[in-house]
């Protein structure tokens, strides 16, 4: 069985995810292949589908890779069929309030947390007998949920879903909070409006015993948050990377 994100969490203190925009198994095994804790699919930006996670969620468990899927702005049925898939984790965008964050859990989380439609077509035996009670609390346990903290009204609500059963984390989009903070003058990580805010939201995700996450460009950005009380940092991602590789070995060249 792969690791909850909490668990390695607790093992390591931090989790260090890959990020997948694409489909192509090759690139996937090649992720799968690092040191990573994890990797993402992303449905909301990349070009992952419910084919493709399929696919992509097998060839990383293959490799014990625990694996996240971000999800489209609102799909939370999508959720469903990506934990139905094998998930162990979700992202999921633009949770601006309290209420968006319950409704998430309904989709995810079996009874007493939600109310998830059971019919896993990849089961985790390890749990006990499927359809058992054992089952739904290992399943509620283990699945790590993720509330994506990305603009001005999400920030002000912070508190309130902070405090819905079910979540386990938020996640912060710097590019996208950047956009709403400065609003709409820039899409700027490292902007220097923004740490202040970033880093009460890790503050704050800890005194609720929640696990701070966040998406980090390069390792300079994920040092730096994770000083903060970043726990969960996905790093870069597999286009960038490819261009990162590309450049490197052509200025060797020079």
């Amino acid at each position: 069985m792969t690791k909850s994100i909490r668990t390695i969490v607790k093992e390591k203190g931090h989790v260090f995810s890959a990020w997948s925009n694409f489909t192509d198994p090759v690139a996937i095994s090649a992720l799968a292949e690092t040191d990573f804790d994890a990797i993402v699919f992303d449905m909301q930006h990349g070009a992952h589908d419910e084919t493709s996670i399929i696919t992509a969620i097998d060839r990383a468990k293959s490799r014990d890779k625990t694996t996240i899927v971000r999800i489209p702005v609102n799909r939370f049925d999508t959720a469903s069929r990506a934990l139905d898939f094998g998930a162990d984790a979700i992202i999921a965008p633009m949770i601006n309030s309290a209420e968006q964050a319950r409704k998430l859990i309904e989709f995810v989380k079996y009874p007493p947390l939600g109310q998830r439609s059971f019919g896993a077509l990849q089961p985790n035996t390890s749990f006990g007998a499927v359809g058992s009670g054992n089952y739904f609390s290992g399943c509620n346990q283990h699945v790590t949920i993720f509330a994506m903290i990305e603009t001005r009204e999400a920030f002000a609500n912070l508190d309130e879903i902070l405090t819905v059963q079910g979540l386990d984390g938020v996640f912060v989009g710097p590019f996208d909070f950047s956009v709403g903070w400065s609003g709409g003058k820039e899409a700027n990580p490292s902007s220097p409006e923004i740490i202040e805010p970033l880093t009460t939201i890790a503050e704050k995700a800890r005194d609720a015993h929640l696990i701070a996450g966040v998406y980090c460009p390069n390792s300079t950005f994920a040092k730096r948050y994770q000083s903060l009380g970043y726990q969960f940092m996905t790093l870069s991602n597999d286009k960038a990377m490819i261009g990162e590789a590309a450049r490197t070995i052509l200025n060797q060249m020079a």
